[in-house]
């Protein structure tokens, strides 16, 4: 295996990580408003997360870092043609940080609720444009000779790629969910389970158009294997939660993450970034990719670094792995 098919694999394991746990992470911050019913609930749910949703983004950060440096072509294709909606996201990310840190600074109730909605909506809006942009980068582009995006904003709300924006809001609600009631106690935990029930069902026949039309596409033979792995997976983690085997559930659910994610670059695989136009004109490992000698020391950084990186993550989640529920948030803190 060339190191150009190494990083393209190890790109994928880092936005499979990124969307495992920013998915719950995203998932809590939309229940915010479709589980908690009072001030204190919503208190709640967000201290499930309060402790690891800045490491959660350090896998984004780790993914766009090493595109640039692996993949510098596709980088700048990327960024200039979905400039428009990557923006919105990271906006959205600098707001959402901004409204946990800054939403109890204060005892005032329209303070709170104010940033409690920038919560909400800055939790939804990249859960949706995230599947936007796979389910284009998946689907293709139109990209010219010049490996340059010619297309404009509309060319990205199609079909396909709009049902995958639904797949993924719809998966790390669910997946936040079954988040909640691993996390919670009391009667925020029963409710948890039950809304979870819900949009579980909703998430599998979303995610079974969304993955049957991609394999239809794009797929194989691996990526079929994948497709199946994820639906079974889904609804073994309907089924656990069901039966109150909230880990299991949580753990299945974060499979089917990882099974959709993965049957996604299995259908790009070798192509970075199709071009609708012409498939010459498409990225691929090879023309996209930067100097051998590059990668190579990008792998080595890789191999000192990351080992690192996971295992502080890891005692992070350890340390906070505890339920909390209304009894532990203090009655001045809202």
């Amino acid at each position: 295996m060339e190191l150009h098919d190494v990083w393209f694999v190890l790109i994928a394991v880092l936005w499979t990580g990124y969307f495992f746990l920013e998915g719950f992470d995203f998932g809590i911050g939309v229940l915010t408003k479709l589980l908690a019913r009072n001030r204190t609930e919503k208190r709640v749910l967000i201290n499930t997360i309060g402790p690891v949703w800045d490491g959660n983004e350090v896998w984004l950060l780790s993914a766009g870092g090493a595109t640039f440096a692996a993949f510098p072509e596709w980088y700048a294709t990327l960024f200039s043609g979905f400039y428009l909606p990557l923006l919105i996201i990271l906006v959205c990310l600098i707001v959402r940080g901004v409204a946990f840190e800054y939403r109890a600074k204060r005892p005032e109730e329209q303070w709170q609720r104010n940033w409690e909605n920038a919560i909400f909506w800055t939790s939804l809006l990249p859960a949706f444009l995230w599947g936007v942009a796979f389910g284009n980068i998946v689907r293709g582009v139109k990209i010219d000779q010049d490996f340059e995006y010619v297309g404009n904003l509309w060319d990205l709300l199609n079909p396909y790629a709009i049902l995958g924006g639904l797949v993924t809001l719809s998966l790390f609600t669910f997946h936040g969910a079954v988040f909640a009631a691993l996390k919670t106690l009391g009667d925020i935990r029963e409710r948890a389970r039950k809304l979870a029930l819900g949009l579980g069902l909703v998430t599998a026949v979303l995610a079974l158009v969304f993955l049957l039309w991609t394999q239809a596409d794009n797929g194989d033979g691996k990526s079929l294997v994948a497709l199946v792995v994820a639906v079974v997976a889904l609804v073994a983690a309907i089924g656990a939660n069901q039966l109150g085997r909230e880990g299991w559930a949580f753990a299945l659910s974060g499979l089917t993450i990882v099974a959709a994610v993965a049957m996604l670059f299995l259908s790009l695989f070798p192509n970075v970034m199709p071009s609708s136009l012409n498939d010459e004109w498409s990225l691929t490992v090879t023309n996209a990719s930067s100097s051998p000698y590059t990668l190579k020391i990008m792998t080595w950084c890789a191999v000192i670094a990351t080992p690192v990186v996971m295992l502080y993550q890891g005692w992070t989640y350890w340390v906070f792995r505890k339920r909390i529920g209304t009894q532990h948030i203090a009655e001045t803190v809202h």
